[in-house]
């Protein structure tokens, strides 16, 4: 059986209708065709019998969507996923279990209340997830722990190298001013002031391996 075609999306007469006033128990309205021998030739692979089925049906399936779901868009998903439903499974229907309409609103109360519980379950995914994140994961702990250890080693050893590498390398390093910039800050010569930063750094560095340089 291929795919149907007519049932994309709610007709523009069956989304003007009020679905609030459709009724399990309506029968298809005077001088439409008998839902049931239709249901038989869609379950055949009669698309045009299943556009009908489509035009009769549609207002009181959306209907009992939105009243269930309570939001169009959700209820328009439930309508195409009940018309898919129908499609595929029109061969099933028994009128001894039922009138054919009692079995597309059964299909359709289905899936409307699956569709609710799974958007539940996604706002409680959603909500237990926004819990999670008022605690910070212990990895993410444990390195800004680390990082603020390694910046007071730094600042430490920083001290230790004296004036003036101390202020030029922090200039440079920890304010991020250029070179250029370190100069006239410090009003010295650029020269001094790549001098100054370099000799820091190599001060700085031998601070940070446990050497005793000055």
């Amino acid at each position: 059986m291929g795919s149907p075609t007519g049932a994309g999306s709610l007709s523009s007469d069956a989304a003007d209708r009020d679905p609030g006033r459709a009724r399990v128990a309506d029968i298809s309205p005077p001088g439409r065709p008998e839902l049931l021998p239709l249901l038989r030739a869609v379950a055949d692979g009669d698309q045009q019998a299943f556009a009908e089925v489509y035009d009769l049906l549609s207002p009181r399936v959306f209907g009992l969507a939105l009243r269930i779901v309570r939001d169009r868009g959700l209820a328009e998903e439930v309508t195409q996923d009940v018309f898919m439903q129908i499609w595929r499974q029109a061969g099933e229907v028994d009128p001894a279990r039922g009138s054919a309409i009692g079995w597309a609103m059964t299909l359709t109360h289905r899936r409307a209340v699956d569709r609710v519980r799974s958007e539940q379950a996604q706002s409680d995914r959603l909500h237990r997830y926004e819990s999670q994140q008022t605690t910070t994961p212990y990895d993410v702990t444990a390195e800004e722990v680390a990082e603020r250890s390694e910046a007071e080693r730094v600042h430490a050893a920083l001290d230790r190298i004296g004036e003036p590498h101390r202020t030029t390398v922090a200039l440079a390093y920890f304010s991020g001013l250029t070179q250029s910039e370190v100069a006239q800050r410090l009003d010295i010569p650029l020269g001094t002031a790549k001098t100054r930063i370099r000799d820091g750094l190599k001060k700085l560095r031998g601070q940070m391996d446990g050497g005793a340089q000055r």
